[in-house]
């Protein structure tokens, strides 16, 4: 089966400053795909690359069995791309939206309208399928973002950081309008900086540091890499002071603790399961060390 998304050695910098250095990963049909990473770490310019919006240095990039570099056009007619704000024209109402983009993708009119109605089904838009866009919320503005890629069904939907600046019911309002695109057959390919939404969302995750990919795998993949339970020590506001990551055992957990007690003459000790920060702290610093 030809991967959604397939890339090798991908490269590209800006003047002296080096973005992406070598960037290999491979996306399977109807996957869910999140990439991880801090502000500045390229996420965006991986994505704008695969969208043909920017074009590489060095390396190869496949999209939907189309190479983006040697056949733009029909990678363009495959995916859809909603980016970091709402990209929708406030003065009309959602169903003037989706018409409008429907015409401009070259359906009829009464194809536009029924399309339109089934979208705002869909994306729970009915309601307020004829008021002002001005008038929406930060969460009604993303998913009928996310309805518009849809007015012709995308092979693959790239998301880029689809959920900043959103309170968290409208982020997981969000996340299950995407995990129900997902099911419908579309792969989608996730930038985030949420660890707890790559967590939720994603079949696989690729942590992005330093214009290189760190580590891919699941979820519970990446976190069995950071090993056994997590000890924490907090102050009597609940503020976290420090946390040691064990192997699980009885004497790592005493001697994390015991770490704690050397460094610390109070504080409230508690054990939990390792997390997607840990994991994301704990792969960046050992590249760090290596460098």
């Amino acid at each position: 089966m030809t991967a959604a998304i397939e890339v090798r050695g991908l490269r590209k910098a800006f003047g002296t400053h080096v973005v992406l250095d070598g960037i290999d990963l491979s996306v399977e049909p109807g996957e869910i795909f999140a990439l991880l990473g801090p502000n500045g770490a390229g996420k965006t310019t991986l994505i704008d690359i695969l969208t043909t919006l920017v074009r590489a240095d060095a390396g190869s990039a496949a999209v939907a069995g189309f190479d983006v570099a040697g056949d733009p056009d029909a990678v363009r007619g495959r995916i859809a791309l909603t980016g970091q704000s709402a990209a929708v024209d406030e003065v009309l109402s959602p169903h003037e939206n989706l018409v409008m983009f429907g015409r401009l993708s070259g359906l009829g009119r009464t194809a536009a309208e029924a399309r339109a109605r089934d979208l705002l089904d869909r994306f729970g838009l009915t309601d307020a399928a004829f008021r002002r866009v001005a008038a929406f919320s930060g969460g009604m503005r993303r998913r009928l973002d996310l309805a518009l890629s849809f007015v012709v069904q995308p092979e693959v939907l790239f998301l880029d950081e689809p959920t900043t600046g959103l309170d968290t019911r409208s982020r997981r309002d969000l996340w299950e309008v995407i995990a129900t695109l997902a099911a419908s057959g579309t792969t989608v390919f996730l930038t985030t900086q949420y660890l707890e939404e790559a967590d939720a969302l994603a079949d696989r995750i690729a942590l992005l540091s330093g214009g290189t990919i760190v580590e891919t795998g699941t979820a519970r993949e990446l976190k069995r890499r950071v090993g056994g339970d997590v000890v924490e020590l907090r102050d009597a506001d609940g503020a976290l002071l420090r946390s040691e990551a064990t192997d699980g055992s009885l004497a790592d957990v005493r001697r994390a603790v015991d770490r704690l007690d050397a460094e610390f003459d109070r504080g409230l000790v508690g054990i939990r399961r390792p997390s997607l920060d840990d994991v994301f702290l704990s792969l960046t610093a050992e590249k760090e060390a290596a460098r």
